[in-house]
């Protein structure tokens, strides 16, 4: 038989192959691959059921030949050092604050501005479609995969309601990140540092008077049973992103990287966001069912106030990110161009 006959031989019998179904699977050659997905918040968290869902999801898509294993509450690591394990290779995915390093990524930063985020589904999809251009240049030593936000947090307080900026002079309030911490000292109140457990101690205690916090976790870590007022405003979100280990990647078939790919990308944002945004939104309608418990709103002119009070935080970001090669102005243009997009903008 010629070689070009066989070729022809070989090509019909891939083709009745492939008319009866039986042809060969498409990750047969692949390697198998066991990730380690590392976060630090506790296994009740939405988070988890969110990246079991996600790697189950990629197990499934590649045959089988991508595994993993789902590692809560810090046991791989500090929550601080999660962007450092992904790069290491300690982990594989890894779920990380930026904030908590401030400095070290101040493009994301610019989701942590007050009053700009109004709700966490369509500003995580938001977020992520704005920050991809800029993830290869602030989190190059990752692969990013993708970013969101938890629905807007706001103040809770022990003492009194907060209504206008002028309300937090004197008070120790309990920031949730550093642009909340720098807004807090802007406007005359002084910090308290505490984790998100032991929130609830230093208010009982008198050590703070008020908390920035999402809505469902004040439930959660029982910050309900010492605060009473609940400023119901997207006052403000906290960014986070997955990150993939650049050389675990580099070392899947074209096939495997594909895969990867279509779970790190701007539909997967949403449904990583989607179970702990419903989760925090629902907190609202909770603590105002609570006795002894009063959620108030804030009018279109004390919202005005508190954005102009915010002015400051802009400009510094502005003047961080243009030391980095980024025009603030046409960034910030594109994020807020994003948000009106995914129905996320604060009015």
């Amino acid at each position: 038989m010629t070689a070009r006959r066989a070729a022809s031989f070989a090509a019909m019998l891939a083709g009745a192959a492939l008319a009866l179904g039986i042809a060969p699977a498409l990750h047969a050659q692949d390697k198998h691959f066991d990730l380690k997905i590392s976060h630090w918040v506790p296994a009740s968290h939405p988070l988890q059921k969110a990246l079991e869902d996600w790697a189950a999801s990629v197990e499934k898509d590649s045959n089988g030949t991508i595994t993993s294993k789902v590692y809560p509450a810090q046991q791989l690591g500090k929550a601080f050092d999660h962007y450092d394990m992904a790069r290491d290779g300690i982990a594989d995915l890894t779920y990380v604050n930026p904030g908590y390093q401030p400095g070290r990524f101040p493009i994301i930063g610019a989701g942590e501005l007050p009053f700009l985020i109004a709700n966490g589904k369509g500003g995580s999809q938001a977020l992520d479609a704005w920050y991809r251009k800029y993830a290869e240049r602030e989190m190059k030593d990752v692969k990013f995969c993708l970013a969101f936000v938890h629905d807007p947090g706001s103040f809770h307080s022990r003492t009194k309601k907060i209504v206008v900026p002028d309300d937090l002079k004197g008070m120790k309030i309990r920031p949730a990140h550093a642009t909340m911490a720098t807004f807090v000292t802007m406007l005359g109140g002084t910090n308290v540092q505490a984790s998100a457990p032991e929130v609830r101690d230093v208010i009982e205690k008198g050590v703070a008077d008020a908390v920035t916090f999402p809505w469902g976790s004040v439930i959660l870590f029982g910050i309900d049973k010492v605060t009473k007022y609940h400023m119901n405003a997207p006052l403000y979100v906290t960014t986070f992103a997955f990150v993939f280990n650049k050389s675990k990647y580099n070392r899947m078939s074209a096939a495997q990287k594909k895969v990867i790919d279509n779970h790190c990308n701007n539909e997967w944002a949403g449904k990583v966001a989607g179970p702990w945004d419903d989760f925090e939104h629902g907190g609202i309608a909770k603590l105002a069912a609570e006795p002894g418990h009063e959620v108030y709103t804030i009018s279109p002119e004390q919202t005005a106030m508190w954005k102009k009070a915010a002015l400051p935080l802009h400009k510094t970001w502005a003047d961080n990110v243009r030391k980095v090669g980024i025009d603030p102005d046409k960034a910030m243009k594109e994020l807020e161009a994003s948000l009106e997009k995914f129905g996320a903008a604060a009015k």
